[in-house]
């Protein structure tokens, strides 16, 4: 089975700045939802994806990684030492037993299963519970990223047609960018990771299709070709490092660009829908 994209995270010092930062692009965001182990989000929904703005709000309340218990709070606390931005690229999951052995017999690095419950505060006000099972794997050539595939045990309680309705006319995750130093280094992973294994490689870069957007790994030369100078040199931090993000949108003519340095440490692209 192939997995398509189901979130970003997003790790930002100041998530009600965050927010307001989306806000004023156009796009509907969640209240603020808190994680029993010290963190807190706010969400902006599209059709199947979504983007988690994430803080650290209560760092006494974080647990330290240990051995194949993996932490999530401490892995962003630990990446907000560094910069904003993307910190983990999460896929969908429909059977979490599964995709541990699917990730098993692929050979990668697995953490121990993760599950939790949270409150979820809803457009009317109100709220319901969600839950989510988690199965979290490492790339040993990405320590900078978290990778994990997501459970939605209670879609019901999670997707809201008024958080997916957005000013920019925003709609669809097209693609996710890596930038790395060699994009070839990471088929291995990212085939095992997805379960796609026919992919597209040429000298600038690695390109994965899922059922719910791209995965494309480009080297620093092809994402300076993408972005542009401006948004190129606003890439901060080590590489690898999942760079920018591309959503399509019913309200835009051509492609809109904001720069990393200007947008919360990921640059955001919005483009045109595809026309049938």
């Amino acid at each position: 089975m192939v997995r398509g994209l189901d979130h970003l995270v997003v790790a930002v010092n100041d998530l009600e700045a965050a927010g307001r930062a989306y806000e004023a692009i156009g796009f509907t965001v969640t209240p603020e939802n808190q994680h029993p182990w010290g963190t807190a989000n706010r969400l902006v929904q599209l059709d199947g994806f979504f983007i988690e703005l994430l803080t650290v709000k209560e760092p006494e309340a974080i647990a330290e990684t240990n051995g194949t218990a993996f932490s999530f709070g401490a892995f962003n606390r630990d990446f907000l030492k560094n910069r904003e931005g993307a910190s983990m690229l999460v896929l969908e999951s429909h059977d979490a037993v599964q995709d541990r052995e699917d990730f098993k017999k692929a050979g990668l690095k697995l953490f121990d299963p993760f599950s939790f419950e949270r409150v979820a505060n809803l457009p009317d006000g109100k709220t319901a519970k969600v839950a989510f099972d988690l199965t979290i794997l490492q790339d040993p050539l990405c320590p900078g990223i978290g990778y994990f595939t997501c459970h939605n045990k209670y879609p019901e309680n999670f997707w809201k047609p008024a958080f997916q309705k957005h000013e920019n006319g925003a709609r669809d995750i097209k693609t996710v960018f890596l930038v790395a130093g060699d994009p070839s280094d990471h088929h291995e992973f990212l085939g095992g990771f997805t379960g796609q294994r026919e992919m597209r490689a040429t000298s600038l870069g690695l390109e994965v299709q899922t059922p719910r957007g791209d995965i494309s790994v480009l080297n620093p030369d092809a994402f300076r070709a993408l972005v542009g100078e401006d948004a190129a040199d606003a890439l901060q931090g080590r590489l690898p490092q999942i760079a920018a993000i591309e959503i399509t949108s019913a309200k835009v003519v051509e492609p809109k660009i904001l720069p990393a340095n200007q947008f919360l440490g990921l640059t955001l692209i919005l483009s045109p829908e595809s026309k049938q």
